[in-house]
């Protein structure tokens, strides 16, 4: 059965009655966290679909909690934050979440942000994939089946965030064609703004990361243009 779990870590109550009422009405499953701690133990210990995560939480912040979560699962995270300026999204986006949503939001728009996201994500479970796919990006040390939404390197199997995903798949889909930071942003992010583009070198570090982990041919194919920005290199 398909995985509908969602978890809401909110410190309000308010909030976190508010979005399960909306994403119940949608058949997902919800779950619920008061703080960080209690949100990290929940992401790192059961498989949600995606986390939806407060910023401005005591204790622990949802800043934090996604840096931890980053650091051992994949999940979609959408950020959720009373805080509307371009620097608390920067750090948003190089802290590993996939989107963002700025307080006070319609809770049906929430809802549509989370099924766009999924949209985008895919499924990661191979059980379904009786057929071949067809929508296949294949090299040498690297294979992107975007059906599946699954990244093979070396034959094994590569767990990527949404937007890890996204850039890998947007750099492979033009060999040796160079793009700069702002136009990953734009491309890749779907958002444009001035400032910080230390987003695009973090994920990119993540990526090569998670790919030598498997094979070190497949994460040299992300190749550093100095001075002016990244491209993907068939090797």
């Amino acid at each position: 059965m398909e995985n509908r779990k969602v978890l809401v870590v909110d410190d309000e109550e308010r909030i976190r009655r508010l979005l399960r009422m909306y994403l119940e009405r949608e058949e997902y499953e919800v779950e619920e966290a008061e703080d960080g701690e209690e949100g990290l133990h929940k992401a790192l210990n059961n498989d949600y679909e995606v986390i939806l995560l407060d910023v401005m939480m005591p204790g622990k912040d949802g800043l934090e909690v996604c840096k931890e979560i980053r650091e051992k699962k994949a999940t979609p995270i959408m950020m959720l934050t009373a805080k509307g300026e371009e620097i608390s999204r920067i750090h948003g986006f190089e802290a590993g979440t996939d989107d963002y949503i700025v307080k006070p939001f319609s809770p049906r728009e929430v809802v549509l942000r989370v099924k766009a996201l999924l949209r985008r994500t895919g499924s990661q479970s191979v059980s379904n994939q009786s057929n071949r796919s067809k929508d296949m990006i294949e090299f040498p040390h690297l294979v992107i089946d975007n059906d599946a939404h699954r990244v093979l390197a070396d034959n094994k199997e590569v767990s990527l965030t949404p937007k890890e995903y996204e850039l890998l798949l947007f750099l492979a889909k033009a060999p040796d064609k160079v793009y700069d930071r702002e136009e990953l942003l734009k491309e890749v992010w779907k958002y444009e703004f001035f400032g910080d583009l230390r987003t695009v070198d973090t994920h990119v570090k993540r990526l090569r990361e998670k790919l030598s982990k498997v094979s070190e041919d497949a994460s040299k194919m992300i190749v550093t243009v100095w001075g002016v920005g990244y491209k993907f290199e068939i090797k």
